[in-house]
């Protein structure tokens, strides 16, 4: 062995982080979750963004897609692309939004995933302390999730504490899944929602990372 040469075995490489932009629809809501979330994701890249037109699903795929190919020439985003491009909508109920499957494959067509819910975001808040198998209208779903005081919601300026949601997400992940497996029709049955599947993705990247 030469001089000088370190005799030092090289520790592991850590894992690259996954650089993520999630785009929501919601102006309140799914903003303070999501925002609530990314203090748990142990400095994950994780850039959050509003988009242009709430409750319209094509703009904001579009949104999502335009933000996708402009980043390796933004400085906001580092000039960097992102590795994982998703869309957290709502289905709505009882008028489903009438560009939502037009939506649906833009995203595909782009690379975009979508995390969706029917009828809106705050039935997967509400699974976080309940379970939810009967039909509802977004109103309702809303007005339910209100009835949960702990978590701070509100109808009317739909604020949102997140820690009452950290505790409780192992429960709302297991009755999203037994949503789903209930389910033949996808997304078109009420209630049913996948943004479980977003977010312990992010949990497990954050894990991964922490190795």
């Amino acid at each position: 062995m030469g001089r000088g040469k370190s005799l030092k075995r090289k520790g592991a490489k850590r894992p690259e982080l996954r650089r993520v932009l999630v785009y929501c629809e919601g102006e309140c809501t799914e903003k303070h979750y999501l925002r609530g979330l990314r203090s748990d994701l142990s400095g994950l890249p994780v850039q959050i963004a509003l988009g242009p037109e709430h409750g319209v699903p094509t703009a904001l795929v579009r949104a999502a897609i335009k933000h996708k190919e402009r980043a390796p020439r933004s400085r906001q985003d580092r000039f960097t692309a992102y590795d994982e491009v998703w869309c957290v909508m709502d289905v709505e109920a009882p008028t489903p939004h009438p560009d939502l499957e037009r939506a649906l494959r833009e995203a595909r067509d782009h690379g975009i995933k979508v995390a969706l819910s029917n009828p809106c975001f705050e039935l997967w808040l509400l699974l976080h302390f309940q379970e939810v198998r009967k039909y509802n209208t977004s109103e309702a779903a809303q007005k339910l999730l209100e009835k949960h005081e702990a978590c701070g919601y509100r109808t009317d300026r739909k604020h949102l504490d997140y820690e009452p949601f950290r505790l409780a997400h192992p429960a709302a992940a297991g009755r999203a899944r037994a949503l789903r497996d209930a389910s033949g029709r996808g997304h078109s049955a009420n209630p049913w929602t996948d943004v479980d599947i977003l977010v312990d993705w992010l949990l497990e990247q954050a894990r991964t990372a922490r190795c």
